[in-house]
């Protein structure tokens, strides 16, 4: 049955190419006209000049733009989206609202609520998976239940790929397009001042679909070394488009189907990747108490350190100010640009949670403010790795030194003098740990520390040995109760 009219709605897949629930509408309407909300429940809190925003909206200029290629164009709202979404539908006589599917509790909440109002009158919801390659039940253990361990569930992962290679296939929008509702004559999508926010002077990346094709290209040029520099924050060896990924201006299996082609170690290293998040999404979607539970359920009894001494420590983690240069770079990085490194987002989140014995909770809280990409089932995740309460964890025993860290992964010092530039005159190792340096040193590299740089908020050693005994008494209960 062909339906009159329809509406899809644009959320996290700011794109026209390979979109299955532009696809689907197309292929299914006489006349589908497209939008997007900006909405206030996520916005309301955010700086005016947040960088996502700035990101979201350069995106839609495009996705406006491409869509007045084929004749067409892109409504933009600003209010609470499920208000939104349903008025608009009522405006348009949509039969039908299209949408992807997100699996974020919040998001499902809100994706029932507009399907519930809808239904009430007389219209429907449809969703689609769109930005992971498998979701929900598609990938499972052989009993039938969901992966907690990353291994073997990307076993099964590729394996079903293997079996489904369909899976790939791209969403063809371009050949229906002319079912797409023309563009009303003087029609302009809103400015992001309008909106209630202003440019940031340091944006994220070249946004948009463009801005994804862009780095894509870049990237591939420098894939096959990937799996051998991508630890090294120095390095330009990663592919910055987690951001593009989380906002979907680009394909998700058209990533998957490039790297098919491909048979190199830095290849398979970030497909590897690519099933993380998927592994992540999976997570979330089967246990959403991990928004603000521990995944070890027992580790919610863990007692992290509270009080005026740990909210001056949080304090000085989050403003760069521990004595550890290597996370006081990476801190200084993320709150400078919105990014940070995989590599730090470790070493950070490990030193909060095992040298400061802070709880894992707030520095993901944190990174949700502060990262341009942020994805709450990667960020979740790789939290309660970092803290080793979560699935597939760090072994909790095991408590990153954040010097030996520094002297492997930024061997040099030049990430830590390019975002710490007091200490870039500190000669060999003393950049790794100043506070051993010599005085002679010190004197030379112009540095007093306690003045231009602090002494370390904490030994490590010490440190260590908190947290083992924090993890042991969890251990020794647990025997115990055996």
């Amino acid at each position: 049955m062909t339906l009159r009219n329809s509406l899809v709605w644009f959320r996290r897949d700011l794109r026209v190419e390979d979109h299955a629930a532009l696809h689907h509408a197309l292929r299914s309407s006489s006349r589908v006209a497209c939008a997007f909300v900006f909405d206030t429940d996520i916005l309301a809190g955010l700086p005016r000049d947040d960088r996502r925003v700035q990101f979201i909206h350069a995106s839609l200029v495009q996705l406006d733009a491409r869509l007045r290629e084929w004749g067409a164009y892109l409504i933009v709202r600003h209010g609470r989206a499920a208000d939104e979404i349903v008025r608009l539908a009522g405006e348009l006589e949509a039969e039908s609202v299209f949408a992807n599917h997100d699996y974020e509790p919040q998001a499902v909440a809100r994706d029932r609520e507009v399907q519930q109002r809808l239904r009430e009158l007389g219209r429907s919801l449809q969703t689609f998976k769109d930005q992971v390659i498998f979701e929900k039940d598609e990938v499972l253990t052989q009993a039938g239940g969901p992966f907690s361990v990353f291994t073997p569930y990307k076993n099964a992962w590729l394996k079903r790929l293997a079996a489904h290679p369909d899976a790939l296939q791209a969403f063809e929008t371009a050949a229906w397009a002319g079912a797409l509702a023309p563009a009303p004559a003087g029609y302009a999508l809103p400015s992001l001042e309008a909106l209630g926010f202003v440019p940031n002077p340091a944006p994220i990346v070249p946004a948009g679909m463009a801005g994804a094709q862009l780095l894509l290209e870049a990237f591939l040029e420098r894939i096959d070394g990937y799996h051998a520099q991508r630890d090294f924050p120095a390095l330009d060896s990663t592919s910055r488009l987690s951001v593009h990924l989380r906002f979907g201006t680009l394909s998700i299996r058209s990533l998957v189907r490039m790297l098919a082609g491909r048979s190199s170690d830095g290849a398979r290293t970030w497909l590897s990747e690519l099933i993380w998040r998927e592994f992540y999404m999976m997570i979330l979607q089967r246990h959403p108490r991990v928004v603000t539970h521990s995944f070890k359920a027992a580790f919610d009894r863990l007692r992290w350190e509270q009080g005026p001494e740990a909210d001056q420590a949080f304090a000085a983690w989050c403003e760069g100010r521990t004595g550890y240069p290597l996370v006081d770079a990476a801190m200084a990085q993320l709150n400078r640009t919105g990014f940070m490194h995989n590599r730090l987002r470790m070493v950070t989140a490990s030193f909060l949670t095992k040298d400061l014995g802070i709880s894992w909770v707030r520095g993901e809280r944190y990174f949700a403010q502060r990262l341009n990409d942020y994805e709450l089932s990667s960020n979740n995740g790789g939290w309660q790795w970092a803290a080793s309460t979560g699935c597939d964890a760090q072994p909790w025993f095991r408590i990153f030194n954040p010097v030996t860290q520094s002297k492997r992964f930024d061997p040099d010092g030049a990430f830590i003098r390019r975002w710490l530039p007091q200490l870039g005159r500190l000669e060999g190792p003393a950049i790794h740990a100043p506070w051993l340096a010599k005085p002679a040193v010190l004197e030379r590299a112009g540095l007093v520390l306690g003045r231009d740089y602090p002494f370390p908020i904490v030994d490590h050693e010490q440190a260590r040995e908190r947290t083992l005994a924090r993890f042991g008494v969890l251990r020794a209960d647990a025997q115990e109760a055996d």
